[in-house]
């Protein structure tokens, strides 16, 4: 079993897990409809550009109500509650950052409007402030290596002292960082959040990964992807690595996945294609496919040490590039994938990861769940763990596995295929042999086998 596609060797597996329904999320935005998707999770994670409630450093705060007329509570975070939402704020530095030339000389000596800014957040959006309309805030998105390391640690210790003062029982999060390979996008976690001034001011280690393909001498795109239990890829091992930093640094933080995703788009939108996309031959995956590796990620995650998940993203428009066709919806329309995250939602939901049955790289993955207030009622969810390049995609044959399980927990009540429409779990052929052998055959698409308790 490779390292990629296993917790970390030196993490044990909480006996508190988190249920699924308290950890499958999703990335929205200011036009996020919460009565649509409601139906696949109950956790959100909204992008607020601070450039919406000021226009730059020093300006007075008057949350709810931001610079291009948006009602905070009216307007987004009042309905998402309504909707039985739970929200995590994320705090983007847009106009406060490098997307602007002369960032550093906004911020000159007034980094302490940041303190400013997070406590007038908190006490006005947190879980024990004037409306309570989120429990968490990130301190920005993926200021990586653009933002001037020196600087954002200033910030960030000026924003976290006023969030914590602002609303002591909110988590907050670091913004999207590496404990082991470095990139553009996320900030080191070791330097920037490991010493001992940094470490009381979060409560969470905030991770973004994504299945890549490492550029190579015939791979100049980076961009394109692969099935998320490819062992080139570092998508899991990503997550590992922050987990193995955690156990030794900072015991008491949890790990959230904030971003992953899968691009799906039309094939008359790839007939569009354009600039890098064009050039360096940008794929995405087949609608089929992202609900796949959408729902296979979201069972991987969950046998890892992470308390959280949150899908990128909610809706798109169909283009062809990258994070430009990550929605399970397009134009609103629920895609394969839709179907697929409500289905695990509503079956595994009510149910927390338990321990991995079967882990053969390349043939089956089976995973116990048991119901979080009755442990007798168990669902197994196996899949054939193979899958192909975006890249390579045309003309890829999906492969299937015939497998035995044995030691069963109980009785096959029913066995579902995944969702691929609405309102359709297909029926599994299986056959059991005796009380405790199963034979089934499974393919890239997730099974779930019901058990009823044996007496």
């Amino acid at each position: 079993m490779s390292n990629a596609h296993k917790p970390a060797t030196d993490s044990i597996i909480p006996a508190n897990k988190p249920l699924m329904k308290d950890f499958m999320g999703i990335n929205g935005h200011f036009a996020f409809k919460p009565a649509l998707y409601g139906q696949v999770c109950r956790l959100v994670r909204n992008y607020h550009n601070m450039n919406w409630d000021a226009e730059k450093p020093g300006d007075s705060i008057h949350p709810p109500f931001a610079t291009n007329n948006i009602n905070w509570k009216n307007d987004v975070y009042g309905p998402w509650k309504e909707h039985g939402f739970e929200t995590d704020i994320c705090l983007q530095f847009l106009g406060f950052g490098p997307s602007v030339k002369d960032y550093k000389e906004r911020w000159a000596g007034k980094e302490s409007w940041a303190y400013d800014y997070g406590k007038a957040m908190a006490s006005y959006f947190g879980p024990a402030g004037q409306e309570k309309l989120c429990t968490s805030m990130e301190i920005d998105n993926e200021p990586g290596s653009y933002f001037d390391s020196t600087l954002f640690k200033k910030l960030f210790r000026e924003m976290a002292r006023g969030i914590r003062a602002g609303d002591s029982t909110i988590r907050i999060l670091t913004p999207a960082v590496t404990a082991g390979r470095e990139d553009k996008y996320s900030q080191d976690l070791p330097s920037m959040y490991g010493s001992s001034d940094m470490l009381p001011l979060y409560d969470v280690i905030n991770v973004h990964t994504y299945p890549t393909i490492d550029k190579g001498i015939l791979d100049e795109n980076g961009w394109n992807r692969s099935y998320p239990e490819d062992k080139s890829l570092y998508y899991l091992e990503m997550v590992n690595s922050t987990i193995a930093w955690r156990n030794a640094q900072a015991k008491d933080k949890e790990i959230w996945i904030t971003e992953f995703g899968y691009d799906a788009c039309t094939d008359t939108a790839m007939t569009k294609r354009k600039d890098w996309a064009l050039k360096l031959n940008w794929q995405g995956t087949t609608d089929l496919q992202q609900a796949q590796y959408l729902v296979r990620s979201f069972l991987l995650f969950s046998a890892m040490d992470v308390q959280r998940a949150y899908l990128y993203y909610y809706d798109d428009d169909d283009e062809a590039s990258v994070h430009a066709a990550s929605g399970i919806t397009r134009h609103f329309v629920p895609k394969t994938a839709f179907w697929a995250v409500k289905q695990l939602y509503q079956t595994l939901g009510d149910y927390r990861f338990n321990k991995i049955i079967k882990q053969d790289s390349g043939k089956a993955y089976v995973y116990e769940y048991i119901k979080g207030d009755d442990p007798a009622q168990v669902i197994w969810v196996a899949w054939s763990p193979t899958g192909v390049r975006t890249d390579k995609k045309n003309g890829y044959q999906p492969k299937q596995s015939a497998i035995e399980l044995s030691q069963l927990p109980g009785k096959v009540v029913q066995v579902k295929g995944m969702a691929e429409s609405e309102n359709t779990e297909p029926e599994v052929s299986y056959k059991q042999n005796d009380a405790a052998g199963l034979s089934i055959t499974i393919a890239e698409s997730p099974v779930y086998i019901r058990f009823e308790a044996n007496k």
